[in-house]
């Protein structure tokens, strides 16, 4: 045997495409769906309940990490999936009916078990799926098993089969699809139709928790654009820096709160927007035909779910185009501020330069004065020595002396103001 380099993941990445299996059916047969959502981390919980029927009916509990669990419970098949956020139970009860809905499946499930179930109920529905032996039902007995409500039916499987609903909750907190086969339909196409049925029920409320997160973002978003509108009318119109601060302080607070409502519903956004995708693509693949006087079961959802989806997506674009909108917002007034900044760092840098001309001047000065102060103090002792020297008999004039000496010690005194001035400079630039 060949041995190969597996990825550690290619066992697990191989096995998910079976991790939702349909399961081979037969009709006669009834069907109980239950969705709860259980949230991301409520699988442990689910999985605890689960083993509790399972060890009431002495069957093997699903291990601490499955995925999907399918079991024999005597008559009734259960079958049990965990997805992201929620968890589906399905009970599957084989044999001839009368009335679809009278005895239903999760009928066979203790009570108390039903309503221990983990987390919140999202879907709830009762399928009857009716051989082609069965005694055809008219228009009225069909409105009699859905309260006479109004009917939503097609043909469905490329005609192999019929199926009706009211997309309605009854009095037993449950929906109700009836189908009925037309022509043979394989165990593989049973379990297969019954699961797409399923599917797009229970896609289609799970995809539509983000409606009311989009209604209740719609106002936010509105009011941020509103306040958005106000301060970029602002911008033009802007006087010392203090305006130019506040107006910043509120964008700052305008983009948090735009951040906080992204924050909110970006997640369920994006779920709805994928099971959307999912339910589409399950109705399209049931291939409905149009039964007379019938509006079609997937045209129905596709109808009613697309303005809250196109809802959602358009929140989900004003949110985007907001916080663009902040973020252009808020580079301009910090441009404008930087611009201010530079303005008043030319201006200080113009009047540091100008003090220093001052100072440089003011320095020449000082040093003038001090070459005048220090050459007459020398010439002043210079001529004290050529008098007191004449006095002890020196022939030369103590003026003449004083004269020839004035331009040596002012020479003098010039040359070592400079140095010690240069030397002083010099040692600043050293620090």
């Amino acid at each position: 045997m060949t041995t190969i380099n597996e990825h550690p993941l290619r066992r697990d990445l191989a096995e998910e495409i079976h991790t939702r299996p349909y399961l081979n059916l037969r009709p006669p047969v009834r069907v109980s769906h239950i969705a709860t959502i259980t949230g991301e981390g409520g699988a442990a919980e689910t999985i605890e309940h689960l083993g509790t029927l399972c060890r009431h009916f002495g069957v093997e509990p699903p291990a601490s990490d499955a995925a999907h669990f399918v079991a024999q419970l005597n008559e009734l098949t259960i079958k049990w999936e965990r997805h992201t956020e929620f968890s589906t139970f399905t009970f599957f009860l084989p044999g001839a009916f009368d009335d679809p809905f009278a005895e239903t499946a999760v009928q066979k499930i203790s009570g108390d078990w039903i309503r221990a179930l983990p987390g919140d109920v999202i879907v709830a529905i009762h399928v009857s799926f009716e051989a082609t032996s069965e005694r055809e039902r008219d228009v009225e007995d069909l409105a009699v098993l859905f309260n006479k409500n109004t009917i939503f039916g097609s043909r469905i499987f490329r005609s192999k089969a019929r199926a009706w609903t009211d997309h309605r909750v009854h009095d037993d907190g449950f929906e109700r699809v009836l189908i009925r086969q037309d022509e043979d339909i394989n165990q593989r196409e049973a379990g297969r139709l019954i699961q797409r049925i399923l599917e797009i029920k229970t896609y289609r409320m799970v995809a539509l928790l983000g409606f009311p997160l989009a209604r209740e973002a719609l106002p936010r978003v509105a009011l941020a654009e509103k306040q958005l509108s106000r301060i970029v009318a602002q911008l033009s119109t802007l006087g010392d820096g203090a305006d130019e601060r506040q107006l910043l302080r509120e964008l700052s607070i305008l983009a948090a709160e735009a951040e906080t409502i992204i924050g909110k519903t970006a997640y369920r956004f994006s779920a709805s927007r994928a099971y959307y995708n999912l339910v589409c693509q399950r109705v399209a693949e049931l291939h409905e035909e149009r039964l007379p006087w019938m509006e079609p079961l997937g045209i129905f959802i596709e109808r009613r779910l697309s303005p809250p989806m196109a809802t959602c997506e358009a929140v989900t674009a004003r949110q985007l185009t907001l916080s663009q909108r902040i973020s252009r917002a808020t580079g301009l007034l910090r441009t404008r501020i930087d611009v201010a900044l530079e303005e008043q760092n030319r201006d200080l840098l113009e009047s540091m330069d100008r003090r220093a001309q001052l100072q440089i001047r003011l320095q020449q000065t000082v040093e003038g004065l001090s070459v005048v102060a220090i050459s007459y103090y020398l010439l002043s002792l210079t001529a004290y020595l050529a008098k007191g020297a004449m006095k002890l008999g020196s022939p030369f004039d103590p003026y003449v002396v004083v004269l020839m000496a004035f331009p040596i010690v002012a020479g003098l005194v010039w040359t070592g103001v400079r140095r010690v001035r240069h030397a002083i400079i010099k040692e600043d630039e050293n620090d």
